[in-house]
């Protein structure tokens, strides 16, 4: 008996495979980029564990002018503290062959004697530095790559005003440096700026530092607070110039891979559910209305003996074997996927192995979701199909209650053609059916603006963030705070139009128990290079007091304008203030925080200092501008706009293409699933209908219209709706996947909306030329005859 039910079922699905392969290519979709996201985060995850373990990556870190290496024993003697180990870390500027641009890096020690402790490095190329070596370096693998260095390779730093050559001795990774970023910035620019290692004697010696330290990295014991040892730390550094320990979570690399996983979680529910929704919807059209063709076959089924639960179980296996179908190609293309994605994180996360892991977790649980998605779908439907019995299931469905349509009743029909009037009349009397129909166009529209919203919010922050709120050409950082008779020099750079100069200062802003450490940028209120701009484009002012947060920030802290916060600066005297939030900026890259720059000098106890300046240079000019900035000894850092502009492109944006192509691609295919499932169970339910009205005298043409007109009208009721969801769909995903260090805003264009409905159209375009295809072959005998 249930093998007389499967020959069936198989019959069935050989009738029906455009729907059934519809159906589930839709499902496989969404299980593909379940099992893609789910095992990326498995990847990430395992990588970063295993290499922070095997590599003893710190707990946390502190910054500070100067100390004496005996101070090493009492931290020892901090209670939970269980190693600490010193070093010392520099900005230095750098010339490198072959870079018309002057780039910058932080060179940090090698320990004297024996290997590091604490943030062990990996050697990927050349060789380890001996310790009374002189005039070589290890280099970063992802600033190594983007400048072509090797082992041997050679480059000019400037130490303390000295030119110094140097030699690559090897290619290294280290765990503080999984991303690779400029302090302060979210966004990497490998191209320009690097991270070195060098023997402690030889760095500390060129800036009188030999027999001091000025970072220190720190191991918790098993079980400490990690608050009490950091304000322990923090008490210890204060007479040192102590610029705020903070622990590893609150380390910039940490944070960015962190970010990574949390957006790849998000990624792995929401666009699964909503394709996996789509899905389920299709399997209760295509099931539900196959009961409903098939009433007449289940009451036969019945009184050869078949149960209610056999009958049950058999049309449920039209739904596991659209799961089963589509868990094949979303397994195949979620390992496709993932291991082309792992690919593209080489950019940007520098592991000793980071390779494509299939989370077989991910998998199982893929397979039960699209099971649960495709039963829900239909077993309503299959229980109420079971539960008729015999004697009315042989009978055919009764008709429909005549009565006018709207249109005729409003006495519109001498204007309206008869194949019209007929397509219009159909779907006022099936109202549920042509609400299923135009809710399924409607999710095909929707979803189709989710991926593209992710392209034109790419090109938002590219004009946004280095148009109109970065308008200068480079920025500079100076070695230490000078006074501002450096101006004069400054501006005396070959090339520069305009100059203008900012203070720079690490704080730590605190609202209640809520506290970030943020740059803190000093800007004077007629500047035109670095500005505060909201989200509406609008320029945000600099009043002499008061401070002015990035809206994100503002929402970490949950604070809103007027309220007060705590500010507290982590150089100098480390003075603390209260001041009032009078203004909140838009940013899509980092948190930060801006005052007034004579008000950040009040708040250090300094005079009239600067940390760097901002130029617009002379095209003309720019070379020689670029080799002046070389041989700047003043120079700690260097930022060229259109340099990391093009870094974002490379990495970032390149990314986030990438993962929109995959989604747009995914979302196409759904929707011309959806319109030809559709447009197929329309021709299977209504085939003695045109096959009467072909034998009447209706033209095939006409009666093809009719079919054609119904899928145009719910159409163009389906694809409005369908912008408002996709326009929902988009601003909750978009908004759950932003994290403190990249954001993206919510863009729609009229170009994403145009080619969503567009793909909608092409779609029911080419699924109206299949299915008038099929209309051809209808046997008009068969169709006609009627069960008994």
């Amino acid at each position: 008996m249930p093998g007389q039910l499967d020959r069936k079922l198989w019959r069935d699905l050989a009738r029906m495979r455009g729907q059934a392969v519809a159906v589930s290519l839709v499902m496989g979709c969404g299980l593909a980029m379940l099992i893609m996201a789910r095992s990326l985060i498995a990847s990430l995850e395992f990588a970063r564990e295993s290499y922070y373990q095997a590599h003893h990556f710190a707990d946390a870190f502190a910054r500070f002018k100067r100390a004496p290496l005996s101070l090493l024993d009492d931290f020892r003697r901090i209670p939970g503290l269980a190693e600490a180990e010193a070093g010392v870390g520099i900005q230095v500027t750098l010339d490198i062959p072959g870079l018309e641009e002057p780039a910058s890096g932080m060179v940090h020690s090698l320990p004297e004697r024996g290997d590091r402790h604490l943030n062990r490095l990996f050697l990927r190329h050349g060789r380890w530095i001996e310790p009374d070596s002189r005039g070589e370096v290890l280099v970063g693998e992802a600033f190594a790559e983007a400048n072509s260095l090797t082992p041997g390779s050679q480059l000019k730093m400037i130490l303390n005003g000295k030119l110094q050559q140097v030699r690559v001795a090897g290619i290294v990774l280290s765990p503080e440096y999984v991303f690779e970023a400029r302090p302060g910035s979210a966004l990497p620019d490998n191209r320009t700026y690097g991270i070195f290692w060098m023997p402690y004697r030889e760095l500390a010696s060129s800036y009188q530092l030999y027999g001091a330290m000025n970072e220190v990295a720190i191991k918790f014991s098993p079980g400490a607070s990690e608050r009490g040892v950091l304000e322990k730390v923090d008490q210890l550094l204060e007479p040192y110039g102590g610029r705020g320990a903070y622990a590893r979570k609150d380390h910039p690399s940490h944070i960015r891979v962190t970010d990574e996983i949390r957006v790849l979680q998000i990624l792995s529910i929401g666009f699964p559910v909503v394709f996996l929704g789509v899905a389920a919807f299709m399997t209760h059209a295509v099931l539900s209305r196959l009961l409903n063709l098939q009433r007449e076959q289940i009451a036969i089924l019945k009184a050869f003996g078949f149960s209610e639960g056999a009958i049950a179980g058999h049309y449920l296996k039209f739904a596991f074997v659209f799961v089963a179908a589509g868990a094949c190609f979303g397994v195949l293309g979620g390992i496709g996927l993932g291991n082309a994605l792992v690919q593209m994180y080489h950019m940007f996360f520098r592991f000793p192995a980071l390779e494509f892991r299939l989370d077989a977790a991910a998998v199982g649980w893929a397979c039960l979701v699209g099971v649960a998605a495709a039963s829900l779908g239909v077993l309503g439907s299959i229980r109420k199909a079971a539960g008729i019995p015999p004697a009315e299931a042989m009978r055919p469905e009764p008709p429909a209650s005549f009565r006018p349509s709207i249109a005729e009743r409003l006495g519109l029909t001498r204007w309206i053609p008869i194949t019209l009037r007929i397509a219009l009349r159909n779907l006022e009397r099936k109202p549920l059916q042509a609400l299923l129909t135009a809710g399924g166009l409607a999710l095909a529209t929707g979803i189709l603006i989710i991926p593209n919203a992710f392209r034109d919010s790419v090109q938002e922050v590219l004009e946004f963030q280095w148009d109109v709120i970065q308008r200068q050409d480079v920025s500079l950082g100076l070695v230490e705070p000078e006074s501002s008779g450096v101006v004069h020099a400054l501006s005396r750079l070959p090339g520069v139009v305009s100059m203008e100069v900012f203070r720079y200062t690490t704080v730590r802003v605190r609202s209640g128990r809520i506290h970030r450490q943020v740059l803190l940028e000093g800007l004077d209120p007629d500047d035109r290079h670095m500005r505060a701009v909201d989200k509406d484009s609008k320029l945000v002012r600099l009043p002499a007091e008061g401070i002015v947060l990035s809206s994100k920030l503002a929402e970490v802290l949950g604070v809103r304008l007027g309220d007060l916060v705590q500010v507290e600066a982590l150089e100098g005297r480390r003075r603390i203030i209260q001041t009032p939030v009078v203004g909140l900026s838009e940013e899509f890259a980092g948190i930060i925080a801006r005052m007034d720059r004579r008000a950040v000098n009040r708040l250090m106890g300094e005079g009239d200092w600067i940390t760097g300046a901002s130029f617009l240079v002379d095209r003309a000019l720019w070379r020689q501008f670029l080799a002046a900035l070389k041989e700047t000894p003043r120079a700690s850092w260097v930022v060229i706009k259109q340099s990391l502009r093009d870094n974002f492109r490379k990495t970032t944006a390149a990314s986030i293409n990438l993962i929109q192509s995959i989604y747009l691609t995914f979302a196409t295919v759904v929707a011309f699933g959806v319109v030809y499932n559709n447009t197929r169970i329309s021709l299977a339910e209504r085939s003695r209908e045109l096959a009467t009205l072909r034998v009447i005298g209706f033209s095939q043409r006409e009666v093809g219209s009719v079919l054609v007109l119904e899928l145009l009208i719910l159409a163009l009721i389906a694809t409005p709706i369908g912008l408002l969801l996709g326009t929902g769909f988009a601003h909750g995903i978009i908004g759950a996947v932003n994290t403190e260090t990249v954001r993206l805003p919510l863009v729609l264009s009229l170009r994403n909306y145009t080619f969503a409905a567009a793909v909608v159209a092409a779609a029911s375009f080419i699924s109206a030329f299949f299915v008038l295809r099929s209309l051809n072959r209808i046997d008009l005998a068969a169709a006609l005859k009627a069960p008994e």
